[in-house]
């Protein structure tokens, strides 16, 4: 019998423009306004045209975004997640528009203000939508084509999005390029995996697309009869099935970005595990990014994947080879959690080449010898693990010792391993070799999990909250069997035992509810993957100024660099083992822009016991230098040298940089001193080298340090934090605006701190708006303005050269001589000092020889005559004529 699909696909044939012709089901039923948005950066303006077009009767609600310009661009779809609409996914169509794409957006069938029912994505209906839009996309006149009716396009998406992405790239050629996020390779996997209903999950699926009416009929009624009997029979998982892109597996062939989430119970790991090997397999570029977050909860890294999804589409669509789309497998770890509103801070870890879910195997002895336990009738009470929405926060947390799970006595079985001699950090899918029995001839239906068990074997965690579900048939039982607990990036600490768990329920799915005894027994170590070619970037950079969670964030940060150019270190310059900076010919564009520069043509050079002032108004490129400096970022053109070093994400040399930039982040629960030893300690550096005393003295925090972070004030936290930048001493110290928060006695604090701490021969950088300040700590300055280099020198060079000239006298000098002074030719202003004892005059035209001639001659009693100008006027000046 021909199923829908095949006759699909045999009465419309992928030919290009197929639906441009006269009459097409394609219809405009309603034009929009356009709205337009202009991008803070001064990015190009964003237009927004909203339109609803006619799929074979149904209404679909669209947006079509575009930049400004003439030039022909490539084509972006963005698919939005299950329950939700196209305006969830407008602010990356903006963003994407702005960097130059044609981007369109839809409601999917049944969502939003579009008509029809939910299909799940089915090939006759939400994917045929999709190669319609992209026959609309073929008609636009600034869409870049590959051929007749083939625009050169990309999809993305998340969830639900994803798995469309995926679909249409299996179903029409003319896409170029996918980048699926948090989705499903297989639907009756993730809702019926091994078996097992999710039943959590799938009730959920039901609610959020507003109820079973608002499905087709088909699926309304695949649910119901699944639901009622808590078992999915073959029916149920051939139709979820043939609407999931495994059902296309061999015909998706094109560059594939898969960005799964870690927290998520609901397309867990091993769904882009799948679609890595199908795809890889078809000789298409992939990479794979496994995030924080995902359908649990967390954080999903939205700024982040959203870059690398634009970097991949510049790579695969506009076909810049120069980008840099990242490495093809890249982890997100938990370092540790922001101060201010207790989310976790990560970084990344990644590899040259994917590692799969079973790389690095190690052998985990395990005791506990044959365990029994009752599945309960009803099921109830049922074990907890995943709680969607709400594990994944607390999942993220899982290596700081945070975690949620219940498991009841007598309803579950565990094994434990002796505590472990080193640590281990285990990313895959860890496995068990057991023999499994039921009383009586029925399926025996467990729940596995592995545990992370403190020393004191109270305390346990389960990372990322998930389980396995297994569904064990008679013939299975009585006979070795392996199982495959849930993929995991999780590192276990030496002196921590592993746990593995058997439970007879869990509340996420539908266990048996007739009552039922199982009998498990090892049969083999529990098998960690450890993945050992994934590796992160070294810890000790003491130039980690955000606190230990921002430190592991930086690390981050340093391995998602997206640098046009890759070229080997430098290789030391003697020269300069004692300079402590020299930047020269340092230029950094905007992303994704031909001329626009955020930094250009700069050089400078800081010598040893200078206070350095980096100043420039808004937007002139102090913060891209310094964050150049740090390895942040890569500039595009020059080099930046520390002690002879050339910089680069995680060189060496900036264990010697200390920095401090705002928004530090601290353990909210530990005290001041707790926070500053942690952080020491996760560097590595011997306790002796951290100064930490006299780091402490400098922040002059008093008692407060005894005390939890939380009750601190935004000035003492930022005393903290700087306290913090200056641990091991390094010698080079980089402060950004660091008086924010503090009160006038602080500051003047601060400008000792800096003062004191470059006499012993160190180096301070600081960047700071408040000019008064800069003036009277500082020892030199560099003036930007639009990224380029205005004037550098000492302070003293740059606020002496104007034309106002500071006159002191033995006597205070009486207001009617000093409006004589100012009535003289050639003098512009002439105002007493604040202590009276002086005359700031500004010179117009006359000579300094000629002031002093003639203040002899009314009688002033001069004592000294000299250059002024406060740094403020020089400034301003600078920056005026910068612009001129």
């Amino acid at each position: 019998m021909e199923t829908p699909t095949a006759r699909w696909r045999r009465l419309l044939p992928r030919t290009p423009g197929r639906w441009a012709a006269a009459g097409a089901a394609l219809a405009v039923l309603v034009g929009g306004g356009t709205w337009s948005a202009v991008a803070a950066d001064g990015s190009p303006a964003v237009q927004r045209e909203d339109r609803i077009l006619r799929m074979d009767g149904v209404p679909i609600d669209t947006s079509y975004f575009r930049a400004e310009g003439s030039g022909k661009r490539p084509a972006v779809l963005i698919g939005h997640g299950f329950g939700g609409s196209k305006n969830d996914v407008r602010a990356q169509a903006e963003k994407l528009a702005a960097d130059g794409y044609a981007v369109l957006t839809w409601s999917a069938r049944g969502f939003g203000k579009s008509g029809g029912k939910i299909s799940l994505n089915d090939p006759d209906h939400e994917v045929e939508d999709v190669s319609r839009l992209i026959d609309w996309l073929a008609e636009r006149p600034e869409v870049e084509l590959d051929g007749k009716g083939d625009p050169r396009v990309g999809l993305t998406g998340a969830s639900y999005g994803g798995a469309v992405s995926l679909l249409a790239a299996g179903y029409d050629e003319r896409v170029d390029a996918i980048a699926p996020v948090i989705t499903y390779w297989n639907l009756a996997d993730a809702l019926f995996p091994d078996g097992v209903f999710k039943k959590l999950w799938a009730g959920i699926f039901i609610t959020t697309g507003g109820g079973c009416e608002k499905f087709e009929q088909r699926l309304c009624e695949m649910y119901e009869r699944v639901a009622v009997s808590g078992e999915p029979d073959a029916e149920a998982v051939e139709l979820l099935t043939e609407r999931s892109p495994s059902a296309v597996a061999d015909r998706i062939k094109v560059p594939s970005l898969l960005l799964q989430g870690q927290s998520d119970s609901l397309f867990p790991l091993g769904q882009a595990d799948a679609m890595q090997q199908a795809i890889s397999a078809n000789g298409a570029p992939v990479s794979v990014d496994w995030i924080s977050g995902g359908h649990d909860g967390g954080d999903n890294e939205t700024s982040r994947v959203e870059g690398r999804v634009g970097d991949w589409f510049d790579r695969y669509l506009r076909q810049d080879t120069a980008t840099d789309t990242g490495p093809a497998f890249r982890v997100s770890r938990t370092g540790g959690v922001d101060s201010t509103d207790g989310a976790a801070l990560l970084r990344g870890a990644s590899s040259d080449t994917y590692p799969g879910l079973r790389s690095g195997g190690r052998d985990i002895a395990l005791r506990g010898g044959t365990q029994t336990f009752r599945n309960p009738a009803g099921s109830v009470p049922s074990a907890i693990s995943a709680v969607p929405g709400v594990g994944g926060g607390l999942a993220q947390l899982s290596s700081l010792g945070v975690g949620l799970s219940l498991d009841f006595p007598g309803q579950s079985g565990r094994f434990e391993s002796a505590p472990l001699d080193s640590s281990v950090r285990v990313t895959g899918t860890p496995t068990v070799t057991v023999n499994v029995r039921a009383d009586g001839d029925r399926d025996a239906v467990l729940f596995g999990k592995v545990y992370d068990v403190a020393p004191d074997g109270r305390q346990q965690v389960l990372p990322h909250q998930l389980v396995a579900p297994y569904r064990i048939t008679p013939d299975q039982q009585g006979k070795p069997i392996e199982l495959a607990l849930p993929a995991v990036d999780h590192a276990f600490d030496a002196g921590h035992r592993m746990r593995l768990v058997f439970s007879a329920t869990d509340l996420g799915y539908a266990s048996p509810a007739e009552p039922a005894t199982y009998t498990v027994t090892l049969d083999g170590p529990l098998t960690v993957p450890t993945a050992p070619a994934v590796t992160t970037a070294a810890a000790a950079l003491p130039w980690w100024t955000w606190g230990l969670p921002a430190a592991a964030l930086v690390i981050a940060a340093a391995l998602l660099i997206t640098a046009r150019r890759r070229t080997a270190t430098p290789a030391p310059d003697p020269g300069l083992a004692d300079v402590p900076l020299r930047i020269t010919g340092l230029s950094k564009k905007y992303a994704k822009s031909v001329d626009r520069y955020a930094v250009r043509e700069l050089s400078f050079q800081v010598e040893k016991g200078q206070v350095l002032g980096l100043l420039g108004p808004n937007g002139a490129g102090k913060t891209t230098t310094l964050r150049m400096l740090m390895g942040l970022i890569t500039p595009d053109e020059g080099e930046i040298r520390v002690f002879g070093q050339a910089i680069r994400p995680g060189a060496p040399v900036l264990s010697r940089v200390g920095a401090f930039v705002e928004g530090a982040g601290f353990l909210p629960h530990l005290s001041g001193r707790a926070n500053l030893d942690l952080y020491w300690q996760a560097t590595g550096r011997p306790a002796d080298d951290a100064h930490i005393d006299e780091a402490l003295e400098i922040a002059g925090l008093g008692d407060a340090l005894a005390r939890a972070v939380r009750t601190y004030s935004q000035g003492m936290r930022q005393r903290l934090a700087i306290a913090q930048a200056m641990l091991g001493m390094p010698d080079l110290l980089i402060l950004d605006e660091p008086t924010n928060g503090l009160d006038p006695p602080q500051i003047r604090e601060m400008r000792d701190v800096m003062i004191r701490y470059a006499a012993g021969g160190r180096t301070v950088i600081v960047s700071s708006h408040l000019l008064s300040e800069v003036e009277q700590s500082c020892t030199h300055l560099v003036v930007m303005d639009r990224g380029r280099l205005v004037q550098a020198g000492p302070v003293a060079e740059i606020t002496g050269s104007g034309d106002m000239i500071l006159v002191t006298t033995a006597d205070e000098v009486p207001e009617p001589l000093a409006e004589k002074v100012a009535a003289l030719p050639g003098i512009g202003s002439a105002v007493r000092t604040e202590d009276g004892r002086g005359l700031l005059v500004r010179l117009d035209g006359a000579a300094t020889s000629r002031l002093v001639a003639d203040l002899v001659r009314l009688d002033v009693p001069v004592t000294g005559v000299g250059p002024h100008r406060r740094l403020e006027d020089a400034f301003l000046t600078l920056i005026s004529q910068g612009a001129a």
